[in-house]
């Protein structure tokens, strides 16, 4: 996919903080042989520059409806960006060492959007149990305090033959499973920003869910 919008390009090189980057060698799509790039990943946009220093992006992967494994190459170190489309290009690329190629193997596979559904949805699956379970242990501790009141002998509640009700439970919210409006798609750089955050508190969420 080549640029063609002054937004994409500045989005690439503006003061949002990148989630990633590094030297990858790149297969290109008509002269096979790989090359030497520097790579710029912002949330699900891969862009990639012919040098460090170089002011505008040559090129972008959009990151969505896509697979990453590793692939067989002349390169040592390989992997490769596939996409369902059965004409889409599949983008290869190769790191200088295996634990770069590793990392940037993962970085990738979480890049999506789809992937970050995937995340908060499991994360909101799991909170009304969270909550059902500490429900369950406040009614717990709310019903042994009455009766150890009752075996004391304390008759200071209302009933007839002088033992005190139990107390209420208090009321329990259950867990939101709304997320937060997405913001306009107008600026890249805001979007990137929003996204940031969402996964950072599922993130936290997900953390405290454990």
């Amino acid at each position: 996919m080549k640029l063609n919008e002054r937004s994409v390009a500045h989005y690439a090189t503006c003061d949002s903080p990148p989630d990633k980057t590094g030297f990858l060698f790149k297969k290109g799509e008509r002269n096979t042989a790989y090359h030497r790039r520097w790579f710029v990943l912002k949330g699900n946009m891969l862009f990639y520059f012919e040098e460090r220093e170089s002011r505008e992006p040559i090129g972008v992967i959009v990151l969505e409806g896509c697979t990453v494994e590793l692939c067989e190459s002349a390169e040592e170190f390989a992997f490769a960006v596939k996409f369902d489309c059965a004409k889409a290009r599949v983008y290869k690329m190769a790191s200088d060492n295996q634990a770069g190629m590793e990392s940037w193997v993962k970085a990738l596979s979480r890049a999506s959007f789809d992937y970050m559904r995937l995340v908060e949805n499991g994360v909101a699956w799991s909170k009304p149990a969270v909550s059902l379970a500490n429900g369950f242990a406040e009614e717990a501790s709310s019903f042994a305090a009455w009766e150890a009141c009752s075996d004391s002998g304390s008759n200071s509640g209302p009933g007839a033959d002088g033992v005190r009700a139990p107390p209420v439970p208090r009321r329990r919210r259950g867990a939101s499973l709304e997320s937060p409006v997405s913001p306009g798609t107008g600026c890249f750089s805001k979007l990137h920003d929003w996204y940031g955050k969402e996964v950072e508190e599922v993130r936290v969420q997900w953390l405290q869910s454990k």
